[in-house]
């Protein structure tokens, strides 16, 4: 009786840990899912057809490094009750607090650019004429946000969450053509990569990897959505967890489309040149069969069109939550326009301008989704270090300071980040230092 009584004990517990589990689910995994947005999709394309299986061991870096960055957002937002922007404010003045604003703002304007090229190059697969794509896409964006509960974006962000998963069979597919390369060789690349020599393109396609994996915007965005979402001191562990399960869930994804474009394009046709992926979604279908083509064409289309939803979606929230702390506006989903309408209209900005953009003829859209992940790593730095010094701060974190071992681990990360981003510019100033 007595293991029986015991039994029943834990599995309540557990019962009860599972529920409250699911109660906090929402920030960590919607920010790292959103994470691989539609620039993210492009470049992990491009460097699946460059590099074929040799790039897949950053994955075993990048994994870690989203976590250890992220999870510190939650414990910030769980104990001080402010968004990024406000704490940044506090702790360092005016100066620094404008400084990251305004940071913030263009990396946000300029990303959102390459959300509204994915989405209209995904729905352009489907006829659909990229003027028609803005307006409707715009409206739907601004309709999944006023509603004037957090619980309803929440909800309706996590079910799109979902979608990211469509790459994974277009990826088991490729693997199965008659002159795929094998798995051995996939997982090779995790573990005795051959990169074939140090230069100028494999430092861009690295960094851009960085970029779309650890952006200035999920720092800000994840710490307001734990305010907003009401989480406190008791709640950080069941925010970790999902952080870390978010973290697995990005990086999974990113493997697979590498996985994908390596084996058709690295190993089929190398001659052919991938830029983005909507042009992967149209050039896989002559190597699969007739059905699996289409399939995966149909896939890879409502892939990027969902990544580049959830990018412009969470990307425009965080500058609407950073501007609203800034300015001591109301800046929270669960207040309807009247009550916070400053908030919601920066974020109707924010998407129509960067929307309108993807309309000018002419316009380098293609240039713009590569190199605002290397910016994004260029300017993480100073964020990362302002992170840093916020969570040693016992006047702010109390008994929850980063330990000795997250110090060690996250300050790895920040030398990382600015070697790779010096690199970038020594290779950019010096164009044949590195051929």
């Amino acid at each position: 009786m007595f293991w029986v009584s015991k039994s029943i004990h834990i599995l309540n517990r557990f019962r009860r840990q599972f529920i409250i589990f699911l109660s906090v689910l929402g920030p960590g995994i919607i920010v790292m899912v959103a994470d691989n947005d539609a620039g993210g999709i492009s470049t992990y394309a491009v460097t699946g057809s460059k590099y074929g299986f040799s790039l897949l061991w950053m994955f075993i870096i990048l994994l870690p490094m989203a976590y250890y960055i992220q999870e510190m957002t939650v414990r910030l937002g769980a104990v001080t009750k402010r968004g990024h922007a406000e704490a940044i404010f506090e702790g360092f003045g005016p100066f620094w607090g404008w400084f990251s604003l305004i940071d913030l703002t263009i990396i946000n304007w300029l990303t959102l650019i390459t959300e509204y090229v994915g989405m209209t190059a995904a729905m352009s697969l489907f006829g659909v004429p990229p003027w028609l794509t803005v307006i409707v896409v715009t409206a739907i964006l601004f309709t999944v946000i006023v509603s004037g509960q957090y619980w309803t974006f929440e909800k309706i962000t996590l079910f799109f969450c979902c979608f990211n998963l469509v790459y994974i069979p277009a990826a088991l597919w490729a693997m199965e053509t008659p002159t795929a390369p094998t798995w051995n060789e996939v997982f090779r690349g995790f573990y005795s990569p051959d990169l074939g020599g140090f230069n100028a393109d494999l430092i861009f396609i690295i960094l851009a990897n960085i970029g779309t994996t650890i952006a200035p915007w999920m720092l800000f965005f994840q710490q307001s959505a734990v305010v907003d979402k009401g989480l406190d001191i008791h709640d950080i562990k069941y925010g970790k967890l999902e952080t870390l399960i978010g973290s697995f869930s990005t990086c999974i994804v990113a493997v697979f489309i590498i996985i994908a474009t390596a084996a058709v394009f690295y190993f089929h046709k190398p001659s052919i040149i991938i830029e983005d992926a909507a042009q992967t979604a149209e050039a896989i279908v002559p190597f699969l069969p007739a059905a699996q083509g289409s399939l995966a064409r149909k896939l890879f289309a409502i892939g990027l069109f969902d990544a580049g939803f959830l990018g412009a979606l969470c990307i425009s929230l965080s500058t609407s939550w950073a501007v609203g702390e800034v300015f001591g506006w109301a800046h929270s989903l669960n207040k309807k326009v009247k009550d916070a309408p400053w908030f919601y209209l920066i974020y109707l900005a924010m998407l129509l301008t960067s929307g309108a953009v993807v309309l000018i003829p002419g316009a380098p859209l293609i240039t713009i989704t590569m190199f605002v992940q290397v910016v994004a790593v260029t300017l993480l730095p100073a964020l990362l270090i302002f992170l840093l010094l916020l969570l040693n701060d016992k006047s702010f974190m109390g008994e929850h300071v980063n330990t000795r071992s997250q110090n060690i681990i996250n300050c790895s990360i920040v030398v990382l980040v600015i070697i790779m981003s010096s690199l970038m510019g020594i290779s950019t100033l010096f164009p044949d230092l590195f051929k």
